[in-house]
C-alpha cells in the first residue's frame, strides 16, 4: 500500500493527526513530510504493524503507548503500559527544580527521584544539571526495566533501585523529588486513564495523601543540611501538604506554585535556603 492510502485506511480508525503521527514514526518521518511521500509504497511488515497500530487507537489505547514513546524536556524517552504517560505539569516541576538547583547551589547535587516511573524526572535533571549522583526509585520491577532502557538510551549514569520509596535508600540528598500517586481513590478520571494506566501509579488512598505522608514522615532522615523537596501535587492538595509538612519538618520554608492553568501544582520545601 501506498503512504496516502494507509492515511485514508487509518482515518477510518482515529483522527487524522494521530495517523499522520504514528504513521510518521513508522517511517521516520515527521508528518510534513509525509505529504511528499504520498504516492511511496510501505514494505508488507510495516503496513501490518500500522493495522495493529490504528486497531489499538480505536480500541481506546492511548496514542503515546501505540507509539511507545513520548518527548519530555527535548528528549525522547521510552514508555509501555508499566508506566504513568508524562504530562506537561511534570515538565513545570523539572523547570523550576533546576531553576532552584541552579540558583542555590553551586556544587554538584545528589538527586533522589522517588516513584521514578519511566525515569524522566530524574534522568532530565542529570542532563539540565551538575550532578554528583542520581538515584531512581520505583517499587515496580515492571517501571525500572523502563527506566533502565530510557538510561541506556541517554547514557545516563544513574543508580535504580527498587525501594518502596526511603525502605531500601541509605543515603542523604541535595535534591528529593518526586511526582508520587495523588489521585483519591473514589476520584472520577477518565477512562482512557483508568482503563489503561498503571493503577499503583495513580491511586493514593481515601485522600490522594498516603504517598505524600509516607515520605514526609521519613523524609528528614535522607536531607542534607541543605536541601529542596519538590513535589507533583494535586491542584486540591496544597493546604493539606503544607500541614502535612508543618507536622514532620521543622524549620523549613514552604512555596507552592502553580501550573501555566493557575492551578497549585507543586510544592517546594527549603531547608537552610532562603
Amino acid at each position: 500500500m501506498k503512504v496516502e492510502e494507509l492515511i485514508v485506511y487509518g482515518k477510518e480508525y482515529t483522527h487524522s493527526d494521530y495517523v499522520k503521527i504514528l504513521l510518521g514514526e513508522l517511517l521516520n518521518l515527521n508528518p510534513l513530510e509525509l505529504l511528499n511521500h504520498l504516492n511511496d509504497y510501505v514494505e508488507e511488515e510495516k503496513v501490518e504493524i500500522f493495522k495493529k497500530e490504528m486497531q489499538a487507537m480505536k480500541d481506546g489505547k492511548p496514542l503515546q503507548y501505540v507509539i511507545g514513546n513520548v518527548n519530555f524536556f527535548g528528549n525522547k524517552f521510552y514508555i509501555n503500559e508499566n508506566v504513568l504517560i508524562p504530562r506537561f505539569e511534570t515538565e513545570e516541576l523539572v523547570e523550576n527544580t533546576i531553576k532552584y538547583i541552579n540558583e542555590y547551589f553551586t556544587e554538584p547535587v545528589d538527586i533522589i527521584d522517588l516513584g521514578c516511573g519511566s525515569g524522566v524526572i530524574g534522568l532530565t535533571l542529570e542532563k539540565k544539571v551538575s550532578t554528583n549522583s542520581v538515584d531512581l526509585i520505583d517499587i515496580s520491577e515492571k517501571a525500572l526495566e523502563v527506566t533502565n532502557i530510557n538510561c541506556g538510551n541517554l547514557n545516563s549514569n544513574a543508580n535504580l533501585i527498587k525501594s518502596d520509596f526511603f525502605e531500601n535508600v541509605n543515603k542523604k540528598y541535595d535534591v528529593i523529588i518526586s511526582n508520587p500517586p495523588y489521585i483519591k481513590t473514589n476520584e472520577v478520571i477518565e477512562d482512557i486513564v483508568k482503563e489503561n494506566e498503571p493503577h499503583l501509579a495513580l491511586y493514593a488512598g481515601i485522600d490522594g495523601l498516603d504517598c505524600y505522608k509516607k515520605i514526609l514522615k521519613e523524609v528528614k532522615n535522607y536531607m542534607k543540611d541543605k536541601c529542596i523537596i519538590a513535589f507533583e501535587i494535586g491542584y486540591t492538595q496544597a493546604d493539606d501538604i503544607k500541614k502535612l509538612v508543618e507536622e514532620n519538618l521543622d524549620n523549613v520554608r514552604v512555596e507552592i506554585k502553580k501550573d501555566l492553568s493557575k492551578k497549585d501544582r507543586m510544592v517546594f520545601i527549603f531547608k537552610n535556603i532562603e
